[in-house]
């Protein structure tokens, strides 16, 4: 008897298609949102003496390593040296600190992590950016991510190899 099975081929493996998996630029450092309404006189009022006696006891080696979004909740005007202060108290202790609710931090964390992508190394290549991920990943991630790469790959698509979204080719 005559064996005529040619072996079984993997075309996605042997496609060149590059997948990158935004879910791998995830921080995984925690989250923190740090609301100065509590240091509010009256709940409307910052006052400077006792905001920065406030910066000056708050125990700010518990955010080592952390992702701190600094905002104020309440209806009050804060001065811009109060979210300064903070930034420069935090600052040995935290991996990420932003002015900003947690999607903006959110979104400036997995902008940090794109800015270190060097984009040539994907010259003349068919990417396909994985769509599905186990974290949240912001859109504007992926926005970004077709922004960097678009002048240097030869395609780019959306989703999985065995079913993808056609985004750009190189004409």
């Amino acid at each position: 008897m005559e064996d005529n099975t040619t072996p079984i081929q993997n075309k996605i493996a042997n496609s060149g298609l590059i997948t990158i998996d935004l879910e791998e630029l995830y921080h995984k450092g925690e989250r923190i949102l740090f609301d100065i309404k509590d240091q509010l006189f009256r709940g409307m009022i910052l006052r400077e003496k006792d905001f920065r006696e406030f910066v000056k006891l708050h125990d700010w080696s518990q955010y080592q390593n952390k992702n701190i979004a600094f905002v104020c909740s309440a209806d009050a005007i804060i001065p811009t040296w109060a979210y300064m202060l903070l930034a420069v108290s935090v600052e040995p202790f935290a991996n990420r600190y932003v002015f900003g609710d947690l999607q903006i931090l959110e979104t400036i964390l997995f902008n940090d992590a794109l800015q270190k992508i060097n984009a040539e190394e994907y010259k003349d290549v068919r990417v396909i950016i994985k769509g599905c991920s186990d974290v949240h990943v912001p859109v504007s991630a992926y926005v970004e991510i077709t922004h960097k790469l678009s002048p240097y790959v030869k395609s780019i698509m959306y989703g999985e190899a065995c079913s993808n979204v056609p985004i750009w080719k190189r004409k």
